[in-house]
């Protein structure tokens, strides 16, 4: 260090009187300096020697003469720049005030109206750079300095050299622009074809940070910071600190939208609501949880009526754009517990909670509705509706209708459309397909059994119906997947059911969603997905089908294609412990399992007795090499979960990852392979093949993987190079052979 501070002193000796280093980061060490012809102190940075040998003194020289242009009162100006015997080098005034990371530092949070006043300020220098065009790309705490009072912003100079200089030169280099904490998910994800709205998602990180005591997205690397701008949405800023006006939260969220398209379109728009938060529209922010009503009829077994309306006042509401919806089955699990409407809607981060309750007597109908604001627990409206069964759509849609107007909200005509319309319309048949769907959550033969004779009740009342085909041909799925008649006589009967659906109405998203269900088991992928995206198409808010597709991208390697469906998955159905991990399965395909232990530790602790959830747990804590902790995990479950299929797994798996071969190759009894090779989808054919590949059984665990593959599991960069757990069969013959094949549907696969 002595010897590069000595020949930098040397090389500037003539214009600048080096005094000492004053700070050091990924890209320049910075040195205060008097500036000899004008007797004042300077700071000049100093590009470290990789970098400048990566950019070149001419390149520099002529990149920074555009930084050098910029002239603004909220920019730090720049002073001089050169090459000193090799040193590439930008001189800028020293000022004396603190950052804004010292600040931060010191208050962690700051009071709303500096807050805003230090985020117009930036925002008004980055307009005049945009401008120019010129990108900042390292927006941070660090490089806003306050000077008497007033935001001023450096590193411009830096930011526009290195970006001139190529990615390919940046790469050798091993350097790259920009703080994870504080990236644009397209600067994140590596687009080098950024504009200012990159910039403008940087201003909103920093903002949330000064308003709420950190950035959005935390990690312990870099690697679980950008997993999680990819994936998982921003906290709503108002759970932290209450205080924060609304429109201050919603511009806020909206320069943070992962979408650019979705932010602030310049510098100065953003400026501008800053200025004058108060002008923004509020609908972006509307959000609500319909909690299950209770049912206070006189028989208990009108209780599915109670649930039924719930549902459909969810599904009705779901088709409204600007309105994020808590799911059916997040929302049904509130019911039975304590209602503290305050701790539900920062639970589910929801603003607003509708409640209520259903009495049914014979023919006789009274519904009461009461709409809740969760920020305050204020009452915004009660309404009793009476009348018969005859009534009940009519009073579904008066409710829907009412919570609409009482929260601004404008509908589109198709909104209104889909609102009024009724997939069944008459109360008779309404019922029977209530109490079906009532029946096949029991996962059982005789549930579904139930289900099928209620749907055709329901079908023998009011003639073709595609929400009842629908419902019948996800009962015939079903029982393949519980594995009760795993032929393909069920699959036939539903091919049946779509072909009736398409015959009533061929854009159905009832059909195209049991369609590409249906194309997914039998491993057509592809054909699956352009099934499930027609049908989210039509119903975007739809839990199912998100996750339903979420999943057929992820096993195809496009992962980056999923990412946004889980963070909408996870938005409007969070109290589900499979959409919880989601993220860690995503991060897990692109090899980072070290921030997939959370997600999955998060599934596994929402719901301990799921087999499903220790399989999984088991698996990601493995694939981290973390034995003891899986023997903990394990002992702890219960003997009903370890005789299931997931958890007969999860025992195989584990005696593989300790290396006893006997016991994992003993442990996969003739009945289990029958199971896993019945079972609809890739999940346990891939598990028993990487089983089977720890202990060094390779024509076994080729075989298994091969199924997987078959039935969809075509995630080449996982199979060849991420999974840990395949590392023995990497070079043996027939696992290449498998692997050739598979990247050949990789490549092939249209997103």
């Amino acid at each position: 260090m002595t010897d590069t501070f000595d020949s930098l002193k040397a090389a500037l000796a003539d214009r600048y009187a080096i005094e000492q280093e004053v700070g050091s980061g990924g890209m320049a060490t910075v040195y205060l300096a008097r500036d000899l012809k004008h007797d004042r102190h300077v700071a000049i940075k100093v590009l470290r020697p990789e970098l400048a040998a990566a950019i070149g003194p001419e390149r520099f020289i002529r990149e920074i003469k555009i930084t050098a242009q910029l002239n603004h009162p909220h920019i730090l100006p720049l002073l001089d720049s050169g090459d000193a015997e090799g040193f590439l080098f930008y001189v800028m005034p020293y000022v004396e005030g603190e950052s804004l990371r010292d600040r931060l530092n010191r208050d962690k949070q700051l009071s709303i109206e500096d807050s805003i006043k230090i985020a117009s300020e930036v925002a008004d220098a980055l307009n005049s750079a945009h401008k120019h065009d010129v990108i900042h790309r390292d927006i941070k705490p660090e490089n806003i300095l306050l000077e008497e009072g007033h935001a001023v912003v450096a590193d411009f100079g830096i930011a526009r050299v290195i970006t001139a200089a190529g990615a390919e030169r940046l790469t050798e280099t091993g350097l790259a622009i920009g703080t994870p904490a504080y990236m644009s998910p397209e600067q994140a994800s590596g687009e080098d074809q950024l504009d200012g709205r990159s910039d403008i998602y940087s201003l909103g990180c920093v903002l949330y940070e000064m308003l709420a005591g950190e950035p959005p997205h935390t990690g312990p690397s870099v690697q679980a910071i950008i997993a999680r701008k990819l994936s998982e949405p921003v906290r709503r800023l108002r759970a932290v600190r209450e205080s924060i006006p609304v429109a201050v939260e919603e511009l806020t969220m909206k320069a943070l939208s992962r979408v650019p398209a979705d932010r602030f379109d310049t510098a100065a728009a953003m400026a501008g609501a800053l200025a004058n938060p108060t002008t923004l529209s509020t609908a972006a922010m509307q959000s609500i949880v319909v909690l299950p009503f209770e049912s206070l009829s006189p028989d208990p077994e009108n209780e599915y009526f109670a649930d039924g309306l719930t549902e459909e006042l969810i599904a009705d509401l779901s088709k409204i754009q600007t309105l994020r919806v808590i799911s059916r089955t997040s929302a049904m699990t509130l019911k039975g517990r304590e209602r503290d409407v305050r701790s539900i809607g920062r639970e589910l981060d929801v603003r607003y909670v509708l409640e209520g309750s259903v009495r049914r007597a014979g023919n006789n109908l009274r519904v009461t509705a009461q709409l809740i604001d969760a920020m305050n627990d204020a009452h915004l409206w009660a309404e009793k509706y009476t009348g018969t069964l005859d009534d009940v759509f009519d009073i579904q849609e008066k409710l829907s209708r009412t919570i609409v107007d009482a929260l601004k909200l404008e509908l589109t005509p198709e909104e209104n459309r889909r609102i009024a319309e009724r997939p069944i319309d008459d109360v008779r048949a309404y019922e029977c397909y209530l109490r079906a769907r009532l029946e096949t959550w029991r996962w059982s033969k005789d549930g579904l059994d139930h289900a099928l004779r209620l749907i055709q009740n329901g079908l023998d009342i009011v003639g073709d119906n595609e929400l009842l085909y629908a419902a019948q041909g996800s009962v015939y799925i079903q029982y393949r997947q519980v594995g009760i008649d795993t032929s393909d006589a069920n699959l036939r009967k539903a091919d049946e059911c779509v072909e009736k659906i398409v015959a009533l109405n061929p854009d159905s998203h009832h059909g195209h969603r049991l369609s590409g269900q249906l194309y997914r088991i039998r491993g057509n992928v592809q054909a699956a997905v352009r099934r499930l995206k027609r049908a989210l198409a039509a119903d975007p808010n739809n839990a199912d089908m998100l996750l339903d597709l979420s999943y057929a991208y992820s096993i195809t390697g496009k992962g980056f294609a999923a990412r946004p469906l889980v963070a909408k998955l996870i938005e409007v159905d969070p109290l589900i412990p499979l959409n919880q991990c989601m993220p860690g399965w995503l991060d897990a395909l692109d090899g980072h399992f070290d921030t997939a232990i959370e997600p999955y530790h998060k599934m596994h602790a929402m719901d301990p007795d799921n087999p499903m959830a220790l399989l999984f747990y088991t698996w990601v804590l493995i694939s981290n090499g973390m034995n003891e902790e899986i023997s903990k995990v394990i002992d702890a479950s219960s003997s009903t979960v370890k005789r299931t299929l997931p958890g007969q797994m999860a025992m195989v798996l584990h005696f593989a990852s300790k290396g006893e071969a006997q016991n994992a190759a003993d442990a996969v009894s003739p009945e289990l392979r029958a199971m896993v090779a019945g079972a609809s989808d890739d999940i346990f054919p891939r598990l028993l093949g990487q089983g089977y590949a720890m202990i060094d059984h390779k024509e076994e665990a080729v075989h298994w993987l091969t199924m997987a593959a078959d039935r969809g599991f075509i995630n080449y960069p996982f199979l060849a190079t991420h999974d840990p757990l395949l590392h023995n069969l990497r070079g043996y013959r027939g696992f290449e052979h498998l692997l050739e094949v598979v990247k050949h549907r990789w490549e092939t696969f249209e997103v």
